[in-house]
């Protein structure tokens, strides 16, 4: 999800909010800062430098065709002009550089000033200057790198500052950290801190909670708002959810690093587990009005994108592909008037041809690798439904074949389960039954409505009516989105019918 420039946290005026700018229609960055900073009467003439700068940036739209008047830096009386085509070309390109680089910037300055809120006030400030100087200077070679380096000596600026009041001894060693010159322009390490910033949003030391929120904050740049929505949590939770994470990580000293090969396989494996996360709360909310949540998905696809890009190990080729072969059944899912649609029922004319074949290339890749893990077989698993024309042409005794090999890597009762209905649609509902009764007699699953929802429909199939309205009156007691409560009912109903 594309973040715009009105996604600074705008932290020196007060103002918490944030909002998100469209390419048109919506106030810009610039205009909103003019709307916090312009001071009455500071239209037309008499404009202090930073009023200047507002001037030129948050022009309404009718006075834009005359020429535009902006302060130099080495005197109020020396003036130059600058046409409002050029501003407006100027803030357009740095809002398209924003989305595309801010949180690359962000990752930066985060290894350089080893501190979030520090980075994150950094990156408001570079954009600021990008905001006041491009028009002016022209856009410059590497835009990236100008923003690190603006946002560093801001930084160092502000810690010189705050010197003035506290002995200089306390900030001396962190000065020179910052003001290494080298650690901020090595391109390697510019193009790796994103995955840094990953393994750190995800560090075990962290609740997996905090884990999913500070990625989703830091690494995606979603506001707390939107995360907080799309998690139906109160804002002030999630916000101070993602405040303890952040002092967890300072006074933990957690290091901001990708972890040594010995230790990357279990630091992947919570990464790969919180972009998962996100991913099923987006393809299967857990509880709310509508069965998905778009946003939350696209936003997992987009993080596993950004893994495969960085680290592409076979097993964030499978997540990937898992991702991708569920997400093109997205529009089949559901009818128009947002009511479940059983995966045999579903119209598969409407199923993402493109994200099925990358899909299917992605756990080809993971599976041919010879150390694959069970995210290639989740995917292979969907690869099978996704290749089927039809329902009946499922190849159910593959699939059923690929969950013993899950089962043997990563025993669970939800994948025991799984296993089970597939086993049910190779040799009849009774032998699934008799696994899933196995499976809720041990208690794993007694509050987990999908079992007892698996276990209405192989008694209604078997026949057994009172022993599925019973399963089904359990599941829809533990259900917690609407689509699927109204699915429940209309089995019910059917069952009395």
């Amino acid at each position: 999800m594309p973040r715009a420039l009105t996604d600074i946290k705008l932290r020196q005026y007060g103002n918490e909010s944030r909002s998100r700018l469209s390419s048109r229609g919506r106030i810009g960055e610039a205009q909103h800062i003019a709307a916090l900073k312009r001071k009455p009467g500071g239209h037309g003439t008499g404009l202090g430098a930073q009023d200047s700068l507002l001037w030129v940036c948050g022009r309404p739209d009718h006075e834009r065709q005359r020429p535009t008047r902006v302060q130099e830096q080495s005197g109020p009386s020396n003036l130059l002009l600058i046409s409002a085509d050029t501003v407006e070309r100027s803030r357009e390109l740095v809002d398209a550089v924003y989305r595309a680089e801010s949180r690359r910037v962000f990752a930066t300055l985060i290894r350089l000033l080893r501190d979030f809120d520090l980075a994150e006030e950094a990156l408001h400030d570079a954009f600021r200057a990008a905001l006041e100087q491009w028009p002016r200077d022209g856009v410059p070679a590497n835009p990236r790198a100008w923003l690190v380096s603006a946002g560093r000596f801001k930084a160092i600026d502000g810690i010189r500052r705050l010197a003035r009041f506290d002995s200089l001894e306390d900030h001396i060693d962190q000065v020179e950290a910052i003001a290494d010159e080298s650690a901020a322009t090595d391109g390697e390490s510019l193009e790796d801190d994103r995955l840094r910033l990953i393994f750190t949003c995800c560090h075990p030391a962290l609740p997996p909670d905090a884990q999913v929120a500070l990625t989703l904050r830091e690494v995606c740049g979603l506001t707390t708002e939107e995360i907080a929505q799309a998690f139906l949590t109160p804002a002030p939770t999630l916000a101070q959810r993602i405040v303890r994470a952040k002092s967890k990580i300072r006074d933990a000293r957690i290091p901001y690093l990708v972890p040594e090969r010995s230790d990357l396989q279990d630091r992947l494996d919570s990464v790969l587990r919180v972009i998962y996360l996100v991913f099923n709360e987006g393809y299967s909310a857990s509880s709310g009005e509508s069965l998905t949540r778009h946003d939350l998905s696209t936003e997992a696809i987009r993080l596993g994108r950004l893994m495969m890009e960085l680290l592409p190990e076979p097993e964030v080729l499978g997540l990937m592909g898992l991702m991708l072969l569920n997400e093109s059944r997205r529009a089949a899912r559901t009818t128009s008037s947002g009511d479940l649609i059983l995966l045999q029922d579903q119209d598969r004319s409407r199923w993402n041809k493109e994200q099925i074949a990358e899909g299917v290339t992605l756990v080809e890749r993971a599976l041919s690798s010879q150390r694959f893990g069970p995210y290639a077989l989740q995917a292979a698993i969907a690869a099978v439904h996704a290749e089927a024309p039809d329902a009946g042409a499922t190849d159910w005794a593959q699939i059923v074949g690929l969950y013993d090999l899950l089962l043997q890597m990563e025993p669970s009762p939800v994948i025991e389960l799984n296993r089970a209905v597939a086993l049910a649609m190779r040799d009849g509902p009774g032998k699934g039954l008799a696994i899933v009764d196995a499976i809720l007699a041990r208690g794993e699953l007694e509050d987990y409505r999908l079992a007892h929802a698996a276990r209405a429909d192989l008694c209604r199939r078997l026949g057994r009516n009172a022993e599925a309205r019973d399963a089904y009156k359990r599941a829809l007691a533990l259900t917690r989105t609407e689509p699927e409560r109204r699915f429940l009912e209309r089995r019910l109903a059917e069952l009395k019918n």
